[in-house]
């Protein structure tokens, strides 16, 4: 288990904010039970960014017939919908809602070459709420392998997921299961497949990102 990169300066903030009420505490004499609150506190803090920046060393078992799971969660939406922003016609949605407590990487789906990535501005809408495909901000990357298969994939920011981070660019190689991207503090990933693609997870399943077969192309 490591700790992420994204999490450096949220922890350094963290140990800072500590740090200062702890020696404001102790310089006025609080009263022993407002120290012993202010250290739960503290405890509390520390743990819920070590916890929520974590990174598990994950062994990648690549496959180019598979769309491996691009990131920990549930899955919400399975469902045939209109892609609107790239494809323009009907896609599998498989959509995965990454909880504060889950690992917040996103990993790629499937290798190839980035064919298109755009970033979007929005809003902060719950990660569950329908419109938060099309209106939270978000970024939307596409894949396609070298038996030319597109995959189209997006981080859509939640209620609480306040900044988007991508490794990608347009033309670059990428490799399944690496990281493309972090969501910090609550968030989505959803899936856009080809009609036909055999989708080999349920709604309601928990996942793991680069681990988990979502689909077979």
């Amino acid at each position: 288990m490591k700790f992420h990169k994204e999490g450096y300066t949220s922890l350094a903030l963290v140990v800072l904010f500590v740090f200062i009420i702890n020696a404001v505490a102790n310089y006025y004499d609080a009263p022993q039970f407002l120290k012993w609150f202010l250290y739960a506190l503290s405890a509390f803090l520390v743990i819920t960014i070590l916890q929520f920046f974590r990174s598990p060393i994950r062994k990648i078992t690549k496959n180019e017939g598979v769309i491996l799971c691009p990131a920990d969660g549930k899955v919400v939406v399975i469902e045939e919908a209109e892609e609107t922003e790239y494809f323009k016609d009907k896609r599998i949605q498989v959509s995965i809602f990454m909880s504060p407590i889950n690992v917040h990487i996103n990993r790629n789906p499937l290798s190839g070459v980035v064919s298109f990535f755009k970033y979007h501005p929005g809003k902060f809408l719950v990660a569950w709420h329908p419109k938060s495909s099309t209106d939270n901000e978000r970024t939307t990357v596409v894949v396609r392998n070298r038996n030319n298969v597109e995959v189209l994939f997006r981080q859509i920011a939640g209620a609480l997921a306040r900044r988007i981070v991508w490794y990608v660019k347009e033309n670059d190689a990428v490799e399944q299961g690496e990281e493309f991207g972090f969501i910090k503090f609550g968030s989505r990933v959803d899936l856009f497949l080809p009609l036909g693609t055999k989708v080999n997870v349920n709604i309601g399943d928990k996942v793991v990102g680069g681990k988990t077969v979502i689909a077979e192309l």
